[in-house]
């Protein structure tokens, strides 16, 4: 019997404790797979294979062309922090003058929490201070594929330095790319 009154406060702390861990930690999003499938503002740049005469003339055609469409102002490839990360994040100018942040073949793991930051800080910078003056962009919408983030109006885009994949739950990135502008 006098076992038995400890044994169920200790069954019942345990199965609480296993609860919390497991609604912290999610480890079947190490198993999982969140495929997003944007349609990307400007797509990746293909390898030329014209004559360098054809080339000036494209050139001089896709000048013409960018004040009505969408042109990639800054890229950068992604740098792994917490999970591996591979991929291409862009900044892309919007004709009307927005902006928007798209990622390309975008490949990380899935996790309990994840936003997409803007941050003044530079892809090179600590990991503790991504999380610390950024511009939220909202819930990563999947953790492989093409997507595309909105850049709220009134954002100065001369301050972005780099995007991050930010994990709010356990203050931690996944991975930052740098958007320094040419």
């Amino acid at each position: 019997m006098r076992s038995r009154r400890f044994l169920i406060p200790v069954s019942v702390f345990l199965v609480v404790a296993l609860g919390v861990g497991l609604y912290l930690f999610q480890p079947w999003r190490l198993l999982t797979v969140r495929e997003t499938r944007d349609a990307l503002l400007v797509p990746p740049a293909p390898i030329s294979t014209t004559a360098p005469a054809a080339a000036s003339a494209s050139a001089e055609a896709s000048a013409e062309a960018s004040a009505e469409t969408p042109q990639e102002v800054a890229v950068g490839q992604w740098r792994s922090l917490e999970h591996a990360t591979t991929g291409k994040a862009s900044l892309i100018s919007l004709p009307g003058g927005g902006h928007s942040v798209q990622f390309a073949s975008l490949e990380t793991s899935d996790g309990p929490d994840l936003y997409v930051y803007l941050s003044p800080h530079a892809s090179s910078s600590p990991e503790k201070t991504f999380g610390e003056g950024f511009t939220s962009l909202g819930k990563l919408k999947g953790n492989r594929g093409d997507q595309v983030y909105e850049i709220p109006a009134g954002v100065d885009v001369s301050t972005i330095r780099s995007v991050v994949i930010w994990c709010k739950r356990f203050s931690a990135g996944f991975a930052v790319a740098p958007l320094e502008q040419a």
